[in-house]
């Protein structure tokens, strides 16, 4: 068995109405169910939005750096994942195209070691 993180960009959401993201979360919820009956599930969540309550580690300066949010602004900025635990990567490539599909935006996959 091998661990795979399935997660999306923030930027690749897109704008849409309120029921939009209203009827699509019980989509993504069922993926979820899914995925844990097929014992598969290790974690899934949504990252905090409000980048008021972040925090930032930088070491580069040589001695690590702890600051409270917002940390600088980068274009990329992860919204939500899920973690599986499945055979291959062909299992994982399924599990991200059902989430893709509930969600309504990409997803990317890729194996944790």
């Amino acid at each position: 068995m091998a661990q795979y993180i399935i997660y999306f960009n923030q930027t690749w959401v897109g704008d849409h109405s309120e029921e939009w993201f209203a009827s699509r979360g019980p989509l993504a919820n069922a993926v979820v169910e899914e995925i844990k009956a097929a014992g598969a599930y290790v974690f899934a969540a949504g990252v905090d939005e409000d980048e008021t309550r972040a925090f930032g580690a930088d070491a580069t300066s040589g001695a690590p750096v702890v600051t409270d949010g917002p940390v600088p602004v980068k274009e990329a900025r992860i919204g939500g994942l899920t973690i599986v635990d499945v055979d291959d990567d062909e299992a994982a490539k399924m599990w991200g195209g059902k989430i893709a599909e509930a969600c309504g935006w990409p997803q990317e996959i890729r194996r944790v070691y």
